[in-house]
């Protein structure tokens, strides 16, 4: 199954004083470094999602904008299932330090037709920027955002949602780090301590 790898550059940063977070270092490497590590094992096609060009040009991407003038993630993944050649994406954020193709290919393995998205469901809920669409919801998504309706689980039928255990994530990963986002400056000390702690 051909999957295209979106990674969605648009917040605007606001717990972390306006920083490009994509561009936060951890371990001597960016973060957007590392999402571009693990997606260079499994796509053949990356998209970024970012209303904020100029910042990435100095990446061999190919950058993409939102076709809604509205900012939040649902906004985000519809532009990258638009954009996308193939029938699926996996869709994650730019301030994922811990990004592992193993994570991934757990969702990979499990894309069915009768799925319109397959997410990580862990004891805090569901994972939707760690997550496949099927490129075919691009116009269901478009509804919803021309409705103001935008949480990216309400777009979608439950019963087309395979929620996949987060036992299957901690066999990979114990600790969950590939779920971590870096939102504040205190998270992105965790992150570097986490990882100092694993070398």
């Amino acid at each position: 199954m051909e999957v295209t790898g979106v990674i969605l550059a648009g917040g605007l940063g606001k717990r972390y004083n306006g920083i490009d977070k994509s561009a936060l270092t951890i371990g001597g490497k960016s973060i957007l470094d590392r999402i571009l590590e693990t997606f260079s094992e499994l796509f053949e096609e990356v998209l970024l999602v970012t209303n904020h060009p100029a910042r990435y040009t100095g990446y061999d991407l190919c950058i993409v904008t939102d076709l809604y003038p509205i900012r939040s993630s649902l906004t985000g993944l519809h532009a990258g299932l638009f954009h996308a050649s193939h029938p699926y994406a996996f869709v994650t954020a730019c301030d994922v330090p811990f990004s592992d193709p193993r994570i991934v290919q757990v969702l990979l393995d499990r894309i069915e037709p009768r799925w319109d998205a397959v997410m990580p469901q862990t004891e805090k809920g569901l994972e939707p920027l760690c997550a496949v669409y099927a490129s075919r919801c691009a116009p269901q998504i478009a509804q919803h955002i021309e409705r103001r309706q935008l949480k990216i689980q309400r777009v979608f039928n439950p019963a087309k949602i395979l929620k996949v255990p987060e036992s299957h994530f901690r066999r990979i990963d114990p600790e969950l780090r590939c779920f971590m986002n870096v939102n504040r400056p205190e998270d992105l000390t965790d992150a570097r301590q986490r990882l100092e702690s694993t070398d």
